[in-house]
Order: structure tokens, then sequence, then C-alpha cells
């Protein structure tokens, strides 16, 4: 049985990493819906922009900068399922030559490596913030909608630092021997 397979009991409360990453997961799977609902008003909107119902209703169209909206809330999106996915020990783990190994020596091994990954997205959320800091001092703005550019970065900077945070929290636990 793998880790991400392991179920608390009941009665007993996954930890707060795993309920927070669990939190911010959902909005960004509500995020997720928001931009396909958008995508759906917008090719329904281009659809029915040659119709007779357009004369009737000037409004119906194709959303202006849907692709605008839409990439920035997927990105944020994918950043807020990471923190889940790492909590709950979902990402791919590669043990062809570990099985073999006592399962203490396994987890520590993959403590090793969660230290590793979030050594790596420490360095990845580093470079947001410096990329944060540049795009708001700059001001740069979407194409169509001229929105600010920043805030969707730094939304997803943050996302990154829970990421990291959260990589720390399942390597600590598995060192401390715990699923």
């Amino acid at each position: 049985m793998s880790d991400a397979e392991v179920s608390v009991g009941p009665g007993v409360r996954p930890p707060l990493v795993e309920r927070i990453s669990g939190i911010v997961g959902v909005l960004g799977g509500l995020l997720l819906l928001a931009m396909a609902s958008l995508v759906v008003l917008s090719v329904l909107g281009r659809w029915l922009s040659g119709t007779s119902l357009a004369a009737k209703f000037p409004w119906l169209g194709p959303v202006n900068g849907d692709f605008e909206l839409v990439s920035m809330g997927a990105a944020i999106a994918v950043f807020a399922f990471l923190p889940y996915c790492q909590a709950r020990r979902g990402n791919i783990v590669v043990d062809t030559f570990t099985r073999w190994l006592p399962a203490r020596a396994t987890s520590l091994l993959d403590a090793f490596w969660d230290l590793i990954y979030a050594g790596m997205m420490g360095l990845l959320t580093a470079c947001l913030v410096v990329g944060t800091l540049e795009h708001y001092r700059s001001g740069q703005t979407t194409m169509l909608l001229q929105l600010i550019a920043w805030p969707a970065i730094a939304i997803s900077t943050a996302l990154l630092f829970l990421l990291t945070c959260v990589a720390l929290a399942t390597a600590v636990r598995l060192v401390r021997g715990r699923p």
C-alpha cells in the first residue's frame, strides 16, 4: 500500500498541512471550474453572435480577453493543486531499486527526496518573488484587458511557497516515522 493510500483512522484529523493544502486545492478546483465556465460562455457567445439573437441581445457575443483570464486562472489553479498532491504523497514515486529496502530506510530515502524537492521549490519561489517584483515595478499588463500581471504571479508565488512548506512537512513526517 502506498503512502497516498494510507487513510487516517476514524476520529483522527489529518495533519494541519494536509488540511490547509486541501482547502487551497478545493479553491483551485473552483477557480478551474470558473475558467471552464468562462470558456463555455465565450464559445457559446461566438456561436450565437452570428444569429438573429445577436440583434435582440447586443451584449451576446464572445468574452473579450477570455484567453488572458483563462491562462492566469489555470496557472493559479495548477499551483493550488500541487501542495495537496505533495501532502497526500501523490507524486510519482519510482521504487524499482528500493523495493528490497526495509520500510524505515525507504521512508528516510523518501524524506531525503522531499527535502530536495522542497529545496527546488524554494529556489523556484525565490525566482518567482523576483519575477513578481519586476512585473510590479514595470506595471506590465495583459494585451486586451489591460489587467496588471503581477497579482497572478504573486498568488502563484505564495502557492509555491506553500508547496515548499508542505514538502518540508512531509519530509519531517517521514523522518519521524509517520505516513
